[in-house]
This record gives structure tokens, C-alpha cells and sequence, in this order.
């Protein structure tokens, strides 16, 4: 039998030659048939999830409580040490210098990343800004975020603290971050459906020993990820209630 594995679109396009990596991996580490897919955006992945179409997926903690509550997966492991985190910016010629500062009809640049587009949404309320008296501009990726608001098409954006960390000095110089959130407790996390829930201890041990592995190192440079730690129902249940809290 072949599994079926996936990642979180939101992440950056230099991160998913690791993907693969991992991937490759992986297969070898557990002895299972695993292929990686890659979707395009939220969306089809999200039909891919409700067809059952995904066994093993790298979520981000928006879709946590429908892969649990609804398609019975199961938490397995995080990378330590990273949180995701929103950023709001400005282009760096903006006369905005605080988040108070923008007002309604302000055009702002976001993608279709779900967790992170409501953690900045949180950080906009200081302005009374909601979905009602803004301008939403959808873009594709981080990057397209970064342009709108260089070229000045767009007032503000949301970043997903690491894609912002991850764009080239010379786009960054032409940014300027208003607020950068300090949440720490919402993080994408590698998840089992019911396929492989028979093998979710051998999958365990193995990312948790993975630095052991003679290639195991290389495979977690790759995907820039100090170690993986394991994730337990009550700390995945936690998550779930907390972001369901962020979104009422």
C-alpha cells in the first residue's frame, strides 16, 4: 500500500527540495511506501483531505481540529523550538508607524494561510479594523505580499514570521514590521490519518531518533529543523480549543 503525504502550502519554495528529502527518508526509516504530494494552495488540499486522499500531513494549526474532530487523525510530532507567529508590515516609505494609525478601507495584503491571516487580523483590531472595513488583496505567496506593499498598491500585510524572515535583505530593507506577534503556543504539527495509525509508534521513533540516523542530520538541515519532539493529544487538544478561541 502507498500513503499518501502532504505539506502545509504556506510554506516557502526553498523549503520544499527538504520536503522531498524527508521524504525519501522517511520511507526508508519505517519501510513503508510513502509518496509526497504537493497542492497548490489551501484549498485543493483541503479537498484532497475530505476525499481522503492524505494520510500523513504536515498541518498547520488552523486545520488541526478538522483533521482531528472530523477525518480522525492523530497528533505525531513538531519541530522544536518553532512557533508560528504573525508579523504586520508597511512598506518602509509608509507615513503608517503604528498599527493605530491605519484606517478604514486600509488595503491589505494577505494570502490564503489561514492561522496566520487570523493572528494578524488579531493584531489589526487596535485600529478597529476588521473584514467589514478592509480591502482584502489575496495573494499567491509571502512574496507577492512583500511587492504589493514595495509598490504601494497595498497599505499593510501579513507575514508568517519565518516566510518574512526567509525573503532576500534587499525586499526586507523595504519593509517596515508594526507588530510582530508573541503567541508561542500555535505550531504546525505532523499528523497520522487512520491508514496509519497501526504504524504511528514506529513513525514516532523515528523522527524522534532521527539525529541518530547517519543521514538523519542532513535530512533535518534540509528542512531546518533542529528535532523533531513528539506531540500529545492533550497538548494537540489545547491547540485546537486555542485557535478556535482566536476565531470567535
Amino acid at each position: 500500500m502507498t500513503f499518501q503525504f502532504t505539506v502545509s502550502p504556506d510554506f516557502t519554495p526553498d523549503h520544499l527540495s527538504g520536503w522531498y528529502i524527508f521524504n525519501t527518508w522517511l520511507q526508508k526509516a519505517v519501510d513503508l511506501h510513502i509518496h509526497l504530494h504537493i497542492y497548490d494552495d489551501f484549498h485543493q488540499q483541503r479537498d484532497a483531505i475530505q476525499n481522503d486522499k492524505v494520510d500523513l500531513i504536515y498541518a498547520n494549526p488552523f486545520d488541526a481540529a478538522m483533521l482531528v474532530r472530523e477525518k480522525g487523525f492523530r497528533a505525531l510530532a513538531r519541530p522544536a523550538g518553532k512557533a508560528d507567529e504573525a508579523l504586520v508590515c508597511v512598506g518602509e516609505s509608509s507615513p503608517v508607524q503604528k498599527v493605530e494609525d491605519l484606517q478604514p478601507g486600509t488595503r491589505l495584503a494577505t494570502t490564503d494561510d489561514p492561522d496566520v491571516h487570523l493572528m494578524g487580523m488579531i493584531m489589526l483590531e487596535p485600529a478597529n479594523l476588521g473584514k467589514e472595513n478592509i480591502t482584502m488583496v489575496p495573494c499567491d505567496t509571502y512574496v507577492l505580499v512583500a511587492k504589493e506593499l514595495i509598490k504601494g498598491t497595498s497599505d499593510v500585510g501579513i507575514f508568517l514570521q519565518e516566510a518574512y524572515h526567509d525573503l532576500s535583505s534587499i525586499i526586507r530593507r523595504q519593509l517596515r514590521v508594526l507588530v510582530s506577534g508573541q503567541i508561542q503556543l500555535v505550531h504546525h504539527c505532523l499528523m497520522v490519518g487512520p491508514n496509519l495509525h497501526p504504524h504511528r509508534d514506529k513513525l514516532l521513533q523515528a523522527l524522534l531518533t532521527m539525529g541518530d540516523d547517519p543521514k538523519g542530520p542532513g535530512v533535518l538541515e534540509a528542512l531546518k529543523f533542529p528535532h523533531w519532539e513528539a506531540v500529545d493529544e492533550e497538548e494537540m487538544e489545547f491547540m485546537i480549543d486555542l485557535m478556535d478561541t482566536l476565531n470567535t
